[in-house]
């Protein structure tokens, strides 16, 4: 069964998932492509957008980074949320280097939020929170300085 084609043209559905959201140009080109617009009909759309500053992958990685702080997120999750939207490589890079932010503080205030001062007094109680830690994107140096752990993994 052929899927019947789409009521109102590519560019204003485009517009339409902005009006609600950023997006990621790969996002909104799958997107677009999901409801039945053809190949030429997404490019002009993308371009369009584009040709307003309403389609922005620097903006959208900028707002990526910010919504990730704000979830209590670290460096890799962040970068791998950005990555499963089809952001670019080189403008995750530049957006988390333009970035003023201290990952070791941001994975301490997440570790506090969670766990307060509670000692960890057992191995398991240790690898919970590593694995929450993890979880949450911090890498072994900043999880190791959140939870005040000298030993080695």
């Amino acid at each position: 069964m052929r899927r019947q084609a789409p009521k109102i043209s590519a560019k204003e559905a485009a517009v339409g998932y902005l009006s609600r959201r950023d997006h990621a140009e790969r996002e909104l080109q799958r997107k677009l492509k999901q409801r039945g617009y053809s190949d030429p009909e997404v490019s002009e759309a993308i371009a369009y957008c584009q040709d307003y500053n309403w389609l922005d992958d620097a903006r959208y990685a900028a707002m990526a980074i910010r919504s990730g702080l704000a979830k209590g997120w670290g460096k890799l999750r962040i970068q791998q949320e950005m990555k499963m939207k089809g952001v670019h490589e080189l403008c995750i890079r530049q957006a988390l280097d333009e970035a003023d932010v201290d990952w070791y503080e941001q994975a301490k205030s997440v570790a506090q939020r969670k766990f307060g001062d509670a000692p960890m007094e057992t191995p398991k109680e240790k690898a919970r929170r590593l694995r929450f830690m993890q979880s949450r994107g911090f890498d072994f140096d900043q999880i190791r300085y959140a939870l005040s752990v000298d030993d080695e993994y």
